[in-house]
């Protein structure tokens, strides 16, 4: 608990700096990228979140990974992350401030789920037709799960909407079980 307290301090206040530099794409990018690329190798997030190394080989290690392509204020935040011993926390943060960034900028997120992989038409048609729907502009998140073997179920916040094949049998099957 203390833990997502401190991830959405830390998360609001690199909110709030974007915001004022008006920098909320660029930094929610680059805050994004720095995460996946921390976290997707074991090692380095072992390396970078263990209590028992010094903040110092950490922050030579991000400044080599990472100095040059970063923001200075990205650069520095993610240091101050090292020095307070807070590096684990950047996910948590990251989730927060895209929240955050998503908020402000009336952006609603959409979890797509097909059976296969959408093609770039079908995305941008599906993206419209979401923009049309919840009057917003809507981010997508793609996921495949073969289980519902055609169509597609869409989320939005609280509000499910399944065209799949598999949410149609089951409904049918429901159907038909109510009339017995």
């Amino acid at each position: 608990m203390l833990n997502l307290q401190l991830a959405r301090k830390y998360g609001m206040a690199i909110f709030e700096i974007a915001q004022e530099e008006n920098k909320l794409d660029k930094y929610g990018q680059e805050l994004a990228e720095i995460c996946s690329e921390l976290f997707t190798v074991p090692e380095l997030k072992d390396f970078l979140t263990n209590p028992q190394i010094q903040p110092q080989p950490k922050k030579d290690l991000m400044a080599k990974l990472s100095a040059s392509r970063l923001s200075p204020v990205m650069f520095n935040f993610v240091m101050l992350l090292i020095d307070k011993r807070r590096i684990g926390l950047l996910e948590a943060i990251n989730d927060c401030y895209q929240d955050l960034s998503n908020k402000a900028q009336g952006i609603v997120i959409a979890d797509v789920t097909t059976a296969y992989e959408m093609r770039a038409p079908q995305q941008l048609k599906l993206s419209d037709k979401l923009k049309a729907v919840t009057g917003r502009k809507v981010k997508m998140r793609l996921h495949i799960d073969k289980d519902i073997i055609g169509g597609i179920v869409v989320k939005i916040g609280d509000n499910r909407i399944d065209g799949s094949v598999t949410g149609r049998l089951q409904s049918l099957k429901a159907e038909l079980m109510a009339n017995n």
